[in-house]
């Protein structure tokens, strides 16, 4: 099940907001029963409903699925000083490594 967040985060963006910008101007809270908008304040854009939300169902759970897939491939990736250093060694060797870790971590 999408987080409430990464749902609102798509319906800002659908919105022609940037999500990074917003974060400020909105409250999600949780007292228990589950996670709800405590505050919303995005200028020009209204407090989108549970039906607007639940809209963003599938794709908040295709965006969390490839969070994950984001941070796995980070980590196999390594440190960029190691990176540059194997491009400078053999560019080939290396693309050749990043494809593998690419293929082995599909995003969807």
């Amino acid at each position: 099940m999408a987080s409430l967040n990464k749902k609102v985060k798509l319906y800002l963006e659908a919105n022609s907001k940037v999500y990074r910008d917003e974060l400020e101007n909105y409250k999600l809270q949780n007292d228990g029963s589950g996670d709800y908008i405590h505050t919303w304040n995005v200028s020009g854009l209204s407090k989108p409903t549970d039906s607007q939300l639940a809209s963003y169902e599938t794709a908040g759970n295709v965006e969390a699925r490839n969070d994950i897939v984001r941070a796995t491939r980070k980590s196999a990736y390594g440190n960029i000083n190691d990176q540059l250093d194997e491009i400078y060694k053999d560019i080939d060797a290396w693309k050749a490594r990043i494809k593998k870790i690419k293929d082995d971590n599909p995003k969807e």
